[in-house]
């Protein structure tokens, strides 16, 4: 986490981003970085909802459950989420934010998964590490909204 807070630090100098979480998973995450980040920011939440094809007839569809309470006109913006996978909640929240005015726009990810990407213009630009197509517990990630609170990344081998 100090490496990437070091980065942020380091391309961010002079500036005072907003770091945006995107809720739940990411608020671990996000902590720590907001911790090892070396320079002022502050802090903002949304909250997205999908709906699967089969309710929307044939077309996934996202919206905000909460919105940001923070105006990032002319502010640089950095999205905060524990992974990237297929980036199409991403997609949707970038180019959502992107309407907003921001000065720059970008993504701090803990786990990418590049290899199930089915967005290509993403703005990932820090990246903790890129994991393979396993499914973790703790640190944030859960199933069925337990196993949040574990301290660290447990590895899933079979259904809990």
């Amino acid at each position: 986490m100090q490496g990437l807070g070091a980065e942020l630090g380091r391309d961010y100098d002079g500036r005072e981003p907003v770091l945006v979480g995107l809720l739940k998973a990411c608020v671990p995450f996000l902590i720590d970085l907001s911790r090892a980040l070396p320079i002022p920011h502050a802090i903002d939440f949304v909250e997205l909802a999908g709906y699967g094809a089969a309710e929307t007839g044939g077309h996934e569809r996202i919206r905000f459950l909460k919105d940001l309470e923070l105006k990032i006109g002319g502010r640089d913006v950095v999205i905060v989420d524990e992974v990237v996978d297929t980036g199409l909640t991403m997609h949707f929240l970038c180019r959502s934010l992107s309407l907003r005015g921001p000065a720059s726009l970008v993504v701090a990810t803990l786990f990418d998964r590049p290899y199930r990407r089915l967005v290509d213009d993403l703005p990932i630009g820090y990246v903790g590490f890129t994991v393979p197509d396993e499914f973790f517990v703790g640190y944030g990630f859960d199933i069925d909204e337990r196993w949040r609170n574990l301290p660290d990344l447990h590895l899933v081998r079979h259904e809990i």
